[in-house]
């Protein structure tokens, strides 16, 4: 259960969750801090009910750490960093970012644990999209839940084709002349987002726009069949992960 606001601080959250390590910024304030505190905290346990896991899951086995309002990036309202595995929130702007660079951490965790040959820097979405029948996959139920929570992002329904999330994502690209939106990694992030919104979570500091933002309505966020296909695919294999890892830990 989340703890009670008066005792709460990001010690206390660190030491729940078993992070690896909780870092401010210099110019957050005692007050910011304090309200930063009981945000991440509700959105932590928000996010570990949508996941059905025990809090060992949310940190990583205690690899990932945080930062709040610390190594800013301009225009950048959250981001995650792979070599040092942190996720960071900006002190003013990071609210509703926080399930979406969550699976980025995952996502990367995952990266060479999947996949017999693969950098430890490698995203899994990334790998599996460039093989994604390949033997190179590691045998086990989980990996199988996890290459049908890919295909059902990335692939159409036959999977023979691209998915409309990746058409959307393409368009965008190229409206803007980037290569962003349809990165493997970072479609499989919005889903990510937009399974835990469905979830009807309380916090908004966790996730929001998935369904009503400027995003959404240009399709980068998955929508209708689609939506409810990685929807079911994240809840089967989140839901067999969860269930392991509470019997590990407990």
């Amino acid at each position: 259960m989340p703890v009670q606001q008066s005792s709460l601080s990001f010690v206390t959250i660190r030491r729940q969750f078993d992070f690896r390590g909780i870092e401010m910024g210099r110019w957050v304030t005692s007050e910011e801090r304090d309200r930063a505190a009981v945000n991440f905290n509700q959105a932590l346990h928000d996010l570990m009910d949508v996941l059905q896991g025990p809090e060992h899951l949310i940190s990583l086995r205690g690899t990932l750490g945080l930062q709040f309002g610390k190594g800013g990036q301009r225009g950048v309202a959250a981001h995650y960093m792979p070599a040092t595995r942190q996720l960071a929130l900006a002190k003013n702007a990071g609210a509703g970012s926080l399930a979406h660079e969550w699976f980025h951490a995952f996502d990367h965790y995952l990266g060479d644990k999947v996949f017999h040959f693969a950098s430890s820097s490698s995203f899994a979405s990334n790998n599996w999209l460039q093989e994604p029948d390949s033997s190179n996959i590691k045998t086990h139920p989980l990996n199988s839940l996890l290459s049908d929570c890919f295909k059902s992002i990335l692939l159409s329904p036959d999977g023979n084709g691209t998915s409309e999330l990746f058409q959307a994502s393409k368009r965008a690209d190229e409206k803007h002349n980037i290569f962003y939106y349809s990165k493997p990694e970072e479609m499989c992030a919005r889903a990510f987002e937009a399974f835990v919104e469905d979830a009807k979570p309380a916090s908004r500091f966790l996730v929001k726009g998935s369904k009503y933002s400027e995003e959404a309505k240009v399709g980068l966020y998955p929508k209708g069949e689609q939506r409810e296909a990685i929807n079911q695919a994240f809840l089967d294999y989140f839901g067999l992960l969860g269930s392991a890892l509470k019997k590990e830990f407990y």
